[in-house]
């Protein structure tokens, strides 16, 4: 039953992402009480994500440090300072601008191993450079965050870092945990078992957070659009540039699909938390919106991995 729900969720995540998003807004009234739950909720979300991760991952960057280096670069300095170039030349909402940067700032998603896992790539490099961005965001993002916002929007600093500690880094140390000590037993018991539950939980914490910015959702007009579609741009040009550059510096293809990978998705559903919880309600409009096009376009550099390998 449970990997029925499990297949189903997989399948049609591509709809039941935006599905969410509009009940969130339908409800916001409901929901915008049960705020106090999604830093709970996400805490649940990376531990089940970790359950199969294991400490030696990290003996990866002895041998590809180079590599694992260069994607913490793509995902930390050269995408942020695209994008902060690129919303800034557009737009002219400090906000949003700071919304636009958040949806970049936040650490490579787990569920970049699938996709890595799907198209052959090289997982315990994947593994690696999920494990060690998760491990570093609660100092990296803070930085990122305060650079952008200056003086123009009060940032918690510690706060911010002691949330990121609690959502991301214990979890998942907890997850290694559990699977290290049960020499991998519990997690092939109960990995399976709460996949359906994590993505349920990903459809949740969705729909809670877009309820606190409801009102900026419920008159669709041309800033709204505009902001859709340059949220589709800067995630399309996540994967051109790594694409780019995993074509011309990766002989390796099992490498260069774990370096696009690993460097086009994000943790996005952090990023709404956060900025649900640190910023005004309209920072987050971007960080909501990236997730409606991550699942798709990820399908998207699948074919176009077939198509690379076949010429």
């Amino acid at each position: 039953m449970l990997e029925k729900l499990n297949v189903f969720l997989q399948r049609y995540i591509a709809i039941l992402t935006p599905l969410s998003l509009v009940i969130g807004v339908l409800f916001e009234n409901i929901l915008h009480h049960l705020l106090f739950l999604v830093v709970w909720i996400f805490a649940f979300m990376t531990f089940a994500g970790s359950l199969r991760m294991k400490f030696k991952d990290l003996n990866v960057f002895i041998k590809h440090p180079i590599l694992i280096l260069t994607s913490i670069a793509f995902l930390h300095i050269l995408m942020p300072i695209w994008t902060y170039f690129l919303s800034s030349l557009l737009i002219d909402d400090h906000l949003l601008i700071i919304g636009f940067v958040l949806s970049v700032a936040v650490p490579t998603g787990v569920t970049s191993i699938i996709w890595i896992t799907v198209c052959k790539g090289n997982i315990p490099l994947g593994l690696s450079i999920v494990l060690i961005d998760t491990l570093l965001a609660p100092i990296i993002m803070p930085v990122l965050l305060f650079a952008v916002s200056g003086e123009k929007v009060q940032l918690q600093l510690s706060s911010l870092m002691t949330s990121l500690i609690f959502m991301i880094v214990l979890p998942t140390l907890v997850g290694i945990g559990v699977n290290e000590l049960s020499k991998g037993k519990i997690p092939h018991k109960i990995a399976g078992k709460l996949a359906p539950f994590s993505k349920l939980a990903l459809f949740a914490v969705i729909m809670i957070n877009s309820s606190t910015i409801a009102p900026y959702l419920k008159e669709l007009n041309m800033e709204l659009l505009f902001v859709i579609m340059l949220v589709l741009l800067i995630a399309i040009c996540g994967y051109i540039f790594t694409l780019l550059i995993g074509r011309y510096f990766l002989s390796d293809s099992a490498q260069m699909i774990a370096f696009v990978y690993t460097g086009g998705m994000r943790n996005i559903s952090l990023g709404v938390v956060i900025a649900t919880t640190y910023f005004p309600p309209k920072v987050a409009m971007p960080v909501v919106f990236g997730m409606l096009f991550q699942q798709v376009l990820a399908s998207v550099v699948s074919k176009a991995f077939t198509f690379i390998k076949t010429t």
